[in-house]
């Protein structure tokens, strides 16, 4: 109970930071992490671009992510989300946030495992996933 308590006082600490500065937390120096914001090339992947408004960007969004299997939505605040992920096979629970950034029409991303080093490019090929049908959900609600 102690462990789960820390643990989530941690969440909400990062939560606060993400929401303030805009910026998402560094990828550490693992490869089971990608962010639109990292350093390191291996980690780096595009933010992901929107067409309308950042509130309509939001919405489509966070409907997207709650519409995925296993997904629960940790935090809303302002122009941040932040989710949780369950793999299927081993349960493992990974954190993705979003940060909109309304003047580049931007959405800065960061897909990351709690635990474990490799992920075997699945935190990769979740923000490459939610990227296509985001994209696809955007153009039509552009029009």
């Amino acid at each position: 109970m102690r462990r789960y308590a820390l643990l989530m006082f941690l969440l909400s600490a990062f939560t606060v930071q993400a929401e303030k500065m805009d910026v998402l937390k560094i990828c550490p120096d693992k490869p089971n992490c990608v962010s639109s914001q990292a350093s390191r090339q291996q980690q780096q992947i595009a933010p992901i671009v929107y067409i309308g408004d950042q509130v309509t960007a939001i919405q489509n969004l966070k409907q997207l992510m709650l519409d995925l299997p296993r997904v629960q939505l940790v935090s809303e605040k302002n122009h941040y989300l932040h989710f949780s992920v369950t793999t299927a096979v081993f349960r493992f629970v990974d954190d993705v946030e979003f940060i909109f950034d309304d003047t580049s029409k931007v959405i800065h991303v960061r897909s990351a495992s709690r635990v474990g080093y490799s992920d075997m490019g699945v935190n990769r090929k979740r923000v490459e996933n939610i990227r296509q049908l985001f994209q696809t959900i955007d153009a039509h609600s552009a029009n």
